[in-house]
């Protein structure tokens, strides 16, 4: 009989810990499903970031120069010294990422920390003065479609960067974009609609493809920090990789606006700036505050995601701004640039397939 009860005891018991079980997996998913859903929503809004910033800054950009700014030191600043908005964030945003486990790990040392942020600082500077350049010089439409061409030296990169594997699909895309951005200095409406020489269409050409190329290997370096560096699933991780780099730029290009006499001028160009001295200023702010909208998207979906992605996400805003340039500036946008803009489409089709999944 004693038996009979221990054994009868013991079923208790296993069926317990059956539905215990049961109830914990039950629970995790349900915990999980809605941390998923917030995970996806938050890269749709990094991704909307992206988008907005990067059209707005654009179109602002080719706006002062087309009112008669000239500065193009003064129009690299605008999109870097707009950081300290970005401050409260670290105030009202939540300090941990939502993960299921928790990790520690040993913090780097301020020198390694000093170190990355000032390298990506500089190359950031440099870039942001060689996409200044090319937007003066070139059609806003045209400036675009090349700025697309990034995402194949950011792919280039990321393969000895971040172990980034090559499918079919990937190579098919950055043919496809690379093929759509380089065809766009044979075009010879392009030179006569921004009323600049060929010699100045050629600097511009060649200033926005090295600015590409810098901007890809950036995104590629910063997505290793975030994995080698830093390892810390925090917001403020973020906000880090944005400020402290935006500090070390923005010090480099004022560097550059006063040794090279540009700062002398700004004053007579805001006096003659075509709509006057509040429109001067208007389009500096609000460029600078749309570069750091796209700055936290960019940085986000890097961090949530991988910086392929990220700029995969920033070529799909490509046939956005020529769109408004024809619109806004009545550029020239014909069929032969609606058919760079459907083949760039595609490769982001592709790219976004090959990169989710």
């Amino acid at each position: 009989m004693g038996e009979a009860q221990e054994l009868q005891l013991q079923i208790m018991v296993q069926v317990d810990r059956e539905a215990n079980a049961s109830e914990h997996t039950t629970d995790v998913n349900q915990s999980l499903l809605p941390r998923n859903w917030m995970l996806w929503l938050q890269m749709a809004l990094y991704a909307v970031f992206i988008l907005f910033g990067q059209s707005v800054g654009t179109l602002l950009g080719r706006l002062y120069f087309n009112n008669g700014g000239k500065s193009k030191w003064l129009a690299t600043l605008v999109g870097l010294v707009g950081f300290p908005i970005l401050i409260p964030y670290y105030f009202i945003s939540p300090h941990k990422h939502p993960t299921t486990t928790v990790i520690c790990t040993k913090q780097p040392s301020a020198l390694k920390l000093s170190s990355v942020y000032v390298s990506l600082g500089l190359l950031v500077a440099a870039y942001c003065y060689l996409y200044s350049v090319g937007l003066q010089y070139l059609p806003v439409s045209t400036y675009s479609l090349i700025c697309a061409s990034g995402l194949a030296f950011n792919a280039f990169f990321s393969y000895f960067f971040n172990a980034q594997k090559f499918t079919a699909f990937i190579i098919n895309s950055l043919v496809l974009l690379t093929i759509s951005s380089f065809l766009l200095v044979f075009q010879n409406d392009s030179v006569g609609s921004n009323e600049v020489s060929k010699g100045k269409y050629a600097i511009g050409f060649v200033c926005t493809i090295l600015a590409s190329a810098g901007s890809g290997l950036g995104l590629s370096l910063t997505q290793l920090c975030f994995q080698k560096v830093l390892k810390r699933e925090t917001f403020s991780v973020v906000m880090d990789m944005i400020i402290y780099p935006s500090l070390d730029s923005t010090f480099a290009v004022l560097v550059g606006l006063f040794s090279s006499g540009e700062w002398k001028d700004l004053n007579r160009e805001m006096n003659e700036f075509k709509t006057r001295k509040v429109s001067y200023l208007m389009i500096l702010i609000w460029t600078s505050i749309s570069w750091q909208v796209f700055s936290v998207g960019l940085e986000g979906l890097i961090f949530e995601s991988s910086s392929l992605f990220s700029n995969a996400i920033s070529v799909f805003g490509t046939p956005i701004v020529p769109v408004l340039a024809m619109i806004f500036f009545h550029e020239k946008n014909g069929w032969d640039k609606g058919y760079f803009h459907g083949v760039g489409y595609l490769g982001f089709r592709f790219l976004c397939v090959s990169t989710i999944s």
